[in-house]
């Protein structure tokens, strides 16, 4: 009678296991998919064919510098963000407790 109820519970982590693999095995074969795709699309060459056409072309660079790259705009981005948790610090300070505690005494 015990050597049934083993015999289910083997039975039934196998079927888990079954289950898990094949789960596992499924993500695993469409990344291994996706990731091939990804690199034909990659190797693709990007002149149309193996023609041999000779290009000349002039390329004129010219650089711009975004607002963030800026250090000023971090200086005052913390200077900023220090006077707000120093607001938000003090203010919880200001509060003032007042507590009252009233005894009876009920003897006769």
């Amino acid at each position: 009678m015990i050597r049934k109820g083993v015999n289910q519970v083997s039975n039934n982590k196998k079927e888990k296991m079954k289950k898990l693999i094949i789960r596992h095995a499924n993500k695993i074969a469409l990344t291994f998919m996706f990731s091939m795709v990804q690199l034909v699309a990659m190797a693709q060459d990007s002149t149309g064919g193996s023609s041999s056409i000779t290009k000349e072309s002039t390329t004129t660079t010219t650089t711009t510098s975004e607002w963030y790259t800026q250090p000023w705009v971090w200086i005052v981005g913390a200077a900023v963000l220090i006077v707000i948790i120093v607001a938000l610090m003090r203010g919880n300070s200001t509060k003032e407790v007042t507590r009252t505690t009233v005894i009876k005494d009920d003897r006769l």
